[in-house]
């Protein structure tokens, strides 16, 4: 695990550099390295809009206060894992379900019937440099089509590994291409053929009854960065 930017201590962000050939692969073969596994669970808040937007790369925000007991001792960047969004009436009841994508490519699973299951998903924690963010997020994308936003559900999430730091891009076309082999190396980080990895998506954090306390506000109430309308 990379030993960068304090989640706490906002500090300038690396450039990325275009030229910088990335492995399609992270983790230890051996398994999650400290401080991984994390195990995060929140309701999930509406963000900015511009996962879907301008980066064609949806995501579900979990409240600041899901990553506050970590913030010393996580580092800002991009994370691999498994996520799942509870369906209320059967999350507590389901047998331990798993859907993973090809290793060969990062497309979205897609089923009639697996929208309550664990997916792979891969997660960025930081400020979000090229949109200049003045409040760190914790942004989770799952690799797996939703019929529809899922605002006010449970999500729950393991962060099994560390895919590089967070960056600030000269382009949007480059933040693009970086967030496509970000969904590609975690896809290929927790393939079944690794299990020290893969036997995460079984994990019992996923089926337990739902422990949290009712969110404290509308999780669909839009959030704005200071100074805008």
């Amino acid at each position: 695990m990379s030993t960068g930017t304090s989640l706490i201590k906002r500090t300038k962000p690396l450039e990325h550099d275009p030229a910088l050939e990335r492995p399609d692969l992270a983790g230890d073969d051996a398994g999650p390295q400290p401080p991984c596994p994390v195990y995060l669970d929140g309701w999930v808040t509406r963000g900015f809009g511009r996962g879907s937007k301008d980066l064609g790369c949806p995501t579900a925000n979990l409240p600041d206060s899901s990553i506050e007991p970590y913030a010393h001792t996580l580092n800002t960047g991009v994370y691999f894992g498994f996520a799942r969004v509870l369906d209320p009436a059967s999350a507590a009841r389901d047998a331990p379900l798993s859907a993973f994508p090809s290793p060969s490519d990062s497309s979205p699973s897609t089923g009639p019937n697996d929208h309550d299951r664990v997916h792979p998903m891969v997660m960025s924690i930081g400020w979000n440099p090229f949109y200049n963010n003045d409040t760190r997020t914790a942004e989770v994308h799952i690799l797996h089509d939703y019929p529809s936003d899922f605002y006010g559900k449970e999500l729950r999430v393991v962060m099994l590994g560390f895919i590089r730091p967070e960056y600030n891009y000269s382009s949007l076309d480059a933040l693009i291409k970086d967030i496509n082999h970000d969904k590609l190396v975690a896809a290929r980080s927790v393939a079944p053929d690794r299990t020290p990895y893969a036997s995460y998506a079984a994990d019992e954090f996923f089926f337990r009854p739902s422990t949290l306390a009712p969110p404290a506000e509308d999780p669909a109430k839009p959030r704005v960065r200071p100074g805008e309308v």
